[in-house]
């Protein structure tokens, strides 16, 4: 069906549809796009119905304001315009994968949305509340986006617009585990334009907000009302990143999950935190045996 533009309750989300068969919808994190499935989305489509979007503020997403309590870019926002964009294209039940900010969704998602939401894949994410809750140095410096993106406005606008291509090139390098070469001039580009637009950085600083503030009183109203995951659920992280290193107190990132759901496995794998765009036919692999489980209940 190819690229297309859905009108949801709140938003405009560009949208591409590839392949038949039981159906996922890919996620991207920041600064990504949904480009940053392009090596992954053309194998899964070999036996899925493939749908990948960017979320609203990235890409070629509308952006619209972000409400006086960031409500706007809350992820059950950004939810329900990835239900909404299914529902147009007549798909009710689908699996799910979402990478950073896009595993945030995704596992946002699946809580709100149980009927639609048939497996759920988070790649090298925890949820927003475990994040903050187990928050220290290392962190603030670490995942200096969520404590620096979600100050007030115009502060981080103001930072980030100054020089958006100064934040491309420390997360797309070593700095956040991924070699640069991982990611071609035409991807860096495409990841830069997003950051290169007031109002697309606007929003993006605008989920950070939400981060910081909505998602998080979401997450313990569920916590606090034992709602919990009910499909199955795959958690891949970067061994040698802050999830396979940070959290080992915890019992690491499945043990926090397993705290979220009860059908969770996973494990740590190569790469950095774009393992995904620096190892696609692993990642592909992963999802599609996971997404084809028979013993699922959803």
């Amino acid at each position: 069906m190819g690229a297309q533009r859905i009108a949801t309750a709140g938003a405009e989300i560009a949208a591409e549809v590839r392949g038949s068969g039981p159906a996922i919808v890919l996620l991207h994190g920041f600064p990504e796009t949904r480009l940053m499935w392009r090596d992954i989305a053309p194998v899964l489509a070999e036996s899925c119905t493939v749908v990948t979007a960017d979320l609203r503020g990235y890409g070629e997403s509308s952006a619209p304001g972000g409400g006086p309590e960031h409500e706007n870019y809350a992820k059950r926002a950004l939810a329900q315009d990835i239900v909404d964009v299914m529902a147009e294209l007549g798909i009710a039940r689908f699996a799910v994968a979402g990478h950073d900010r896009g595993g945030r969704v995704a596992y946002r998602a699946a809580l709100d949305h149980p009927e639609n939401v048939t497996h759920l894949v988070v790649l090298d994410v925890l949820p927003v509340e475990d994040v903050w809750t187990r928050a220290d140095a290392r962190m603030a410096m670490g995942f200096w986006p969520w404590s620096l993106l979600a100050q007030p406005a115009p502060l981080p606008e103001r930072l980030l617009g100054a020089d958006p291509a100064a934040v491309i090139d420390h997360a797309l390098g070593a700095e956040w585990g991924t070699p640069a070469t991982t990611f071609p001039d035409e991807v860096r580009q495409a990841y830069l334009a997003a950051l290169s637009d007031p109002a697309s950085l606007h929003a993006i600083c605008e989920e950070y907000r939400a981060a910081a503030t909505i998602d998080r009183e979401h997450d313990r109203a569920d916590q606090a009302a034992g709602r919990r995951i009910g499909c199955p659920v795959l958690a891949l992280w970067s061994a040698d990143g802050p999830l396979g290193t940070w959290y080992q107190e915890d019992g690491g990132p499945l043990a926090i999950w397993r705290r979220w759901a009860a059908d969770v496995r996973g494990d740590g794998v190569a790469g950095g935190h774009f393992f995904p765009e620096e190892f696609p036919a692993e990642t592909a692999r992963r999802i599609g045996e996971f997404v084809g489980r028979r013993d699922a209940t959803r």
